[in-house]
């Protein structure tokens, strides 16, 4: 992967160069977003129905090709402008536009009507974003027992809402009652108090990815 496009973006949103340190972190969060870790390979019994004692220690997990097509497939890079870059846009279920979002849903005090970001800018966010999502599913899952694909769809999961530190179905994963916690999925269909078709069905993707060995 060529990693120059990702550097040089974040470079110009930071208005200055890195520092050792900086190359490091923001190498592993690109080798988190792309799931270049290794960590994520797939079981070596594709019929088990539950995580290997491998899969317990949580040690180097990443985001899988599987957790990043799915991610994508629904915060799709939009508001594609006639200049080639990409410009923010409201969330369709709040009444006041917040949280505005622009790029692969990315999010923030930074982002609001007006902002305006090249696609290697998008790019860039993501894989910083990715980086520490992929952190907090780890943490709140810790020794448990997980596979690649519980663990990509958990992370989908706190991407669009946040919540893998209080949620029912994060509780039932780590006490291993995984039927349960990917019935758990389809309770996070709401905004401002509203059934979101395109919830339900990223729920229904998640829930899947979730049961799938």
């Amino acid at each position: 992967m060529n990693r120059k496009p990702i550097f040089d973006a974040v470079r110009r949103m930071l208005g200055r160069g890195f520092s050792t340190q900086e190359v490091k972190l923001l190498d592993k969060a690109i080798d988190a977003a792309t799931g270049s870790l290794g960590a994520n390979l797939a079981p070596d019994s594709p019929a088990a129905s539950a995580p290997s004692a491998g899969e317990a220690s949580g040690a180097a997990r990443a985001l899988g090709p599987a957790g990043q097509k799915l991610i994508k497939a629904w915060e799709s890079c939009g508001r594609l402008r006639a200049d080639g870059r990409y410009e923010a846009y409201p969330d369709p279920g709040s009444a006041d536009g917040r949280p505005w979002t622009i790029g692969w849903g990315s999010t923030g005090a930074d982002i609001a009507r007006g902002t305006v970001w090249t696609r290697a800018q998008c790019d860039a966010r993501f894989a910083a974003d990715i980086a520490r999502y992929v952190a907090e599913v780890d943490r709140a899952v810790g020794p448990a027992p997980t596979t690649p694909n519980q663990f990509d769809a958990l992370v989908s999961f706190h991407y669009n809402t946040g919540a893998i530190f209080s949620a029912t179905l994060t509780r039932l994963h780590t006490e291993g009652r995984y039927a349960e916690a990917a019935e758990q999925f389809g309770n996070w269909i709401y905004n401002n108090h509203k059934p979101m078709t395109g919830l339900v069905r990223r729920r229904a993707a998640e829930a899947k990815l979730y049961a799938t060995p």
